[in-house]
């Protein structure tokens, strides 16, 4: 185990907040002394099957936290997962059905562990006490938090403003949340900014229930590919880390040089200083290629770095081009959804208005544009189609 400057260095690259940065001090000294690995937890509700590089900055930091020696703690909500986190939420959220939480989690092993050590890390279900919990209990947990201090949330008291309707089962999902931290006797609880009321709650439970209070970190949300919105598969900015190698490197090309330094800091392990003095082109080739050989292999990131420059570089056209067939005249729109292109309408009419999408190297703003030749379809900066009529 690394001596305290150390650790503190790791942990705080890229992290937003500590409360405290005393406590937590505190905490690693008597880890190191005690040769006690710290308990670190970070909850994740499985509410979609596919973990994005938005998911994977809370990821690497409790990657760093098992290389330092510590415990890492993956809490999958199972039982929150039928809730619904209203974190950032201006409405309620669709609750899921048990089955759905329980697929959805099937998946996360299997990707966590390009990110995490299997080896080293324990996996609960937070199902497991709240499944058992009986109506007395849970309506003592609920006493012991404030209905006062809930609706303090900045996102709760925006909706109540607004005459926005405010459901029970978002009220209580901090106290959940925090009665895990309570379950774990977590020391550390990480979490992404929009996430720190209900790390605090798990402070002020912990206090409650005679234990001592975990140390909160908060990590900054990662933009997507639009450089606007936090990374989400609803925003249609996702970088997937199943996706293809080839797809992944031409989306972080994509993103804006501005953005790019965020990216480094967050999901690599890169000098920043030294990518401070490089050329932005260059500097996001590099990214591109590190991120991708993280999910794919050095092997499969080269591939991808020289197909995008073939394409984009050398202005040709990808040799493993998809193809589509069609037997009459069809709307751009329809054969941009159809042929998988897209992955719905409302993302063909939003790469339509942008002027993302070209058919034979000009640009198509009118989704109902007919194609009725052969030729090959651009949508955003990767994605080719070779339509045949």
């Amino acid at each position: 185990m690394e001596n305290i400057e150390k650790q503190l260095a790791v942990i705080k690259r890229g992290a937003v907040q500590i409360i405290s940065e005393e406590e937590l001090k505190k905490k690693l000294e008597e880890s190191i002394k005690a040769k006690r690995p710290l308990k670190i937890k970070a909850g994740f509700d499985p509410t979609a099957p596919d973990i994005h590089l938005g998911h994977t900055v809370l990821l690497r930091k409790l990657r760093q936290f098992q290389d330092l020696g510590h415990q890492v703690i993956f809490l999958i909500g199972d039982f929150t997962g039928r809730i619904g986190d209203p974190s950032g939420k201006s409405e309620i959220r669709k609750q899921l059905t048990k089955e759905e939480v329980r697929k959805n989690a099937a998946t996360y092993k299997k990707q966590v562990s390009k990110v995490l050590d299997l080896h080293k890390l324990k996996i609960v279900f937070n199902g497991a006490w709240f499944d058992r919990m009986k109506g007395l209990e849970f309506g003592q947990l609920l006493a012991r938090y404030t209905a006062t201090r809930l609706l303090e949330r900045d996102d709760f008291s925006a909706r109540l403003k607004e005459r926005k309707p405010l459901y029970m089962s978002e009220l209580i999902y901090p106290l959940l949340q925090g009665y895990d931290s309570v379950m774990l006797k977590s020391d550390i609880e990480l979490g992404g900014t929009d996430q720190i009321f209900n790390l605090l709650v798990g402070r002020d439970l912990q206090k409650d229930f005679g234990q001592p209070q975990q140390v909160v970190i908060t990590m900054p949300l990662l933009e997507g590919t639009d450089g606007v919105q936090k990374m989400s598969k609803s925003y249609f900015n996702y970088i997937g880390i199943n996706e293809p190698a080839a797809d992944m490197f031409g989306k972080i090309m994509s993103i804006s040089d501005e953005l790019m330094l965020k990216y480094f800091e967050l999901l690599t392990d890169e000098d920043l200083s030294r990518i401070r003095s490089m050329h932005p082109k260059e500097a996001k080739m590099l990214l591109a290629e590190s991120i991708s050989a993280q999910y794919h292999g050095a092997q499969e990131a080269a591939k991808a770095k020289e197909g995008f420059e073939k394409v984009f570089s050398a202005k040709e056209l990808p040799l493993d081009m998809p193809q589509f067939r069609i037997t009459q005249p069809q709307a751009i729109l329809a054969v941009l959804v159809s042929s998988g292109l897209v992955k719905s309408g409302n993302e063909a009419r939003r790469l339509i208005k942008q002027g993302a999408v070209e058919f034979d190297k000009i640009v198509i703003k009118d989704e109902k544009f007919i194609i009725v030749k052969s030729g090959v379809m651009k949508a955003g900066s990767r994605r080719f189609l070779k339509i045949i009529v």
